[in-house]
């Protein structure tokens, strides 16, 4: 990495950059089994009067990672929300999920380091190099994964295994998988 004053370095950047789309990559998977757990005939389940729904929170949470990545190879970040047209079900959700993330993914992946490196503007509140977006969505995809976790024992559904076994799904460690 270069000093302070120099900012990163292009090498950081795309090092960095990788480094983020493999975890996003591998946290994908643990998002979808969380979007595909959703009982359909429960998606209006919400914990509080003041908190979203299950199925507010599973499309804010797929599409807006979808978005977040998508406007970092963009290098913009409009408040609209770009997708308009929400999946019906949960395996539609989980579906689109499995299609759109991947892609978005791809368009990230293609982006040079000088692109990598362009200062874009958070809704005024902040501008940083393009690439340190890329923690923002991982950031966002797990505490809103986590959030959507909890709701799902109540409303009746299975909680899938995120970071490790579940009550639902217990852990198969090296030994399990022997036999």
């Amino acid at each position: 990495m270069a000093s302070p004053e120099q900012g990163p370095s292009p090498e950081f950047a795309t090092a960095y950059r990788d480094l983020m789309l493999m975890g996003l990559e591998n946290e994908m998977k643990a998002t979808q089994r969380v979007l595909a757990a959703i009982p359909d005939a429960k998606r209006d389940y919400k914990p509080d009067p003041n908190a979203r729904t299950a199925w507010e929170l599973a499309w804010h949470l797929a599409s807006a990672d979808v978005q977040m990545l998508d406007e970092i190879a963009d290098r913009k970040f409009a408040m609209e929300a770009r997708f308009k047209e929400e999946p019906k079900t949960s395996a539609e959700l989980a579906a689109w999920y499995e299609k759109n993330f991947p892609r978005a993914i791809e368009r990230v992946r293609a982006m040079s380091a000088e692109e990598l490196l362009t200062p874009v503007d958070f809704y005024g509140v902040f501008t940083l190099p393009d690439v340190f977006y890329l923690g923002f969505v991982n950031n966002h995809s797990i505490h809103h994964r986590g959030q959507l976790a909890t709701y799902l024992r109540p409303m009746g559904a299975k909680c899938p295994s995120i970071y490790g076994g579940s009550y639902d799904e217990p852990f198969q460690g090296a030994e399990s998988n022997a036999a």
